[in-house]
């Protein structure tokens, strides 16, 4: 699953100069006409759209080389559940009763970007994951899957073309398995295995607009050795399954200092086998997923840019609910001078 936060900011003519012009008694013409021209000391339309772009949607972007970047971001999902409680008296069900289940999810992340050279950008993600569901009352604080990605831009970006680049994620298992824990008693905080995810993303600025979209393939590696109660048997490995996923939107500029974005993705992931000690196996049937999502991006300083995201899912195995907020942290040292 792929959770994603995105926003751009738009472009407007340098208009500034031009109120100022008008609101000064006694001048020319000349000057309100001089006022209307584009300045050298303006930023360009499309460049600001591509920077605002950049720094909402990471999976797009390269940062120069040698430099560092730094980003905070939160995000918090809810899914919710009916489970049906029988009671067997002498063989017979009896005591039906529809119990509601939830369970939330906060996770605190730091992303560090560096800038390997102008067009390879390495980058890591460290997790930190709250986890509460309310019909146990089980709770869990823990790391997450730490992920390493590399992303790589085989073209230079010309304003107006299109900007493609190609990415390739290492997924670790830092966080809690769900196949080494009691389920009865415990919450996991990660998958349970290392995975690699290829793909790559493709984005147009078309002034006010950004169009993006990305394609990804995560092969996991199978997890064994593994030694846990799972009812009458024991869990020795897992097979995880494949999985590949599509997104794409677009973002509006609505000034330079706010922007919308509208993006779906949708996943699909194949069979997953769990391996028991009797030698007795269980598949997981493959799934279909969904999410919707809509981003605000709003710029709060010179090079700072606040974005916030809801979105939902569009089928069974997604996230009822999704928020988020991500922003840039300015850290003394780690920028150039």
């Amino acid at each position: 699953m792929m959770r994603w936060s995105l926003a751009v900011c738009c472009s407007l003519l340098s208009l500034s100069h031009t109120s100022m012009a008008l609101a000064a008694e006694g001048d020319s013409v000349d000057k309100a006409r001089e006022a209307l021209t584009r300045q050298d000391t303006d930023e360009d339309s499309s460049k600001q759209l591509e920077e605002v772009f950049q720094a909402a949607e990471k999976n797009y972007s390269l940062i120069k080389k040698g430099t560092w970047s730094v980003n905070y971001s939160f995000d918090y999902s809810y899914f919710g559940d009916q489970r049906l409680d029988i009671d067997i008296i002498d063989g017979q069900p009896r005591n039906f009763d529809v119990v509601p289940s939830a369970q939330h999810s906060f996770t605190n992340s730091f992303s560090i970007d560096f800038g390997l050279l102008d067009n390879l950008t390495l980058s890591t993600r460290v997790p930190l994951v709250s986890k509460f569901e309310t019909q146990e009352e089980l709770s869990a604080n823990e790391f997450g899957d730490i992920a390493f990605t590399a992303r790589w831009q085989p073209f230079a970006y010309v304003p107006g073309k299109p900007s493609i680049s190609l990415f390739g994620t290492f997924k670790s298992k830092t966080g809690v398995s769900p196949y080494e824990i009691d389920v009865l008693r415990q919450l996991s905080s990660g998958s349970g295995y290392y995975s690699f995810t290829l793909g790559g993303s493709y984005s147009k600025v078309l002034d006010p607009v950004v169009i993006f979209s990305s394609l990804s393939l995560t092969v996991p590696i199978n997890e064994s050795g593994l030694n846990q109660v799972r009812g009458g048997d024991v869990l020795v490995g897992v097979e995880p399954s494949n999985s590949i996923s599509l997104s794409s939107g677009f973002s509006y500029a609505l000034s330079y200092d706010v922007s919308l974005s509208v993006s779906a993705q949708v996943g699909y992931s194949d069979e997953t086998t769990l391996l028991y000690r009797s030698g007795a196996t269980a598949t997981a049937q493959d799934q279909m997923s969904g999410l919707m999502n809509f981003a605000m991006g709003i710029r709060t300083g010179e090079s700072t840019i606040v974005n916030y995201s809801v979105g939902f899912g569009l089928t069974e195995e997604s996230p009822d609910v999704m928020l988020g907020v991500s922003m840039p942290l300015d850290i003394t040292g780690l920028k150039e001078e």
